[in-house]
């Protein structure tokens, strides 16, 4: 299976629709969203063409490919106007041999992680910050993950995504705008 995963694109249709794109050119079967989808939040700035009603839309096309987990601004009225689920807290996936907690992260992260065992991935959103290190909660040791952000990248990082595909993974950008 291919995969591709992105998380927090925060109501913009500039970005939504640049995911959507990535989404027909990687020709991934599945698309993991960590959260995050339709508002920007009070601690974020307005990312570029703010339109949760033109991301829905984008979104709702493509929903019999969609897995989703909820994130810190994602809500019942969300779930409302989008045709797929998007209020589970995590989803676990065995890909290829690997399990694979997949969540937003304002919950379960690195500083408080699930129950795991030993080299598990933790695979989260949330910081809008690309991630890939170990680490061990007493002696577990795992793998955390994170994609960055779709919209509203933080510390230098680009606007981006990661795939999935036969056991490994790779962080992409968009191309420049």
């Amino acid at each position: 299976m291919r995969l591709m995963i992105a998380s927090d694109i925060h109501g913009s249709a500039f970005y939504c629709r640049k995911m959507v794109d990535a989404f027909e050119k990687e020709k991934a079967d599945r698309l993991l969203l960590l959260g995050d989808l339709l508002y920007h939040g009070p601690r974020n700035d307005l990312p570029r063409e703010y339109s949760p009603k033109e991301v829905i839309a984008m979104l709702n096309s493509l929903k019999e490919h969609i897995l989703c987990v909820r994130g810190n601004c994602d809500t019942e009225v969300d779930q409302m106007v989008l045709e797929f689920p998007i209020m589970a807290e995590y989803c676990l996936l065995e890909m290829d041999g690997q399990t694979i907690f997949a969540t937003h992260g304002h919950v379960w992260n690195p500083q408080n992680p699930p129950m795991l065992k030993n080299g598990d991935i933790l695979l989260n959103g949330h910081t809008h910050v690309p991630a890939n290190e170990q680490f061990e909660k007493a002696t577990v040791k795992c793998t955390y993950m994170n994609p960055g952000s779709v919209s509203i990248p933080k510390e230098g990082s680009k606007h981006g995504y990661m795939i999935y595909h036969d056991g490994t993974f790779e962080w992409k950008g968009f191309a420049a705008v």
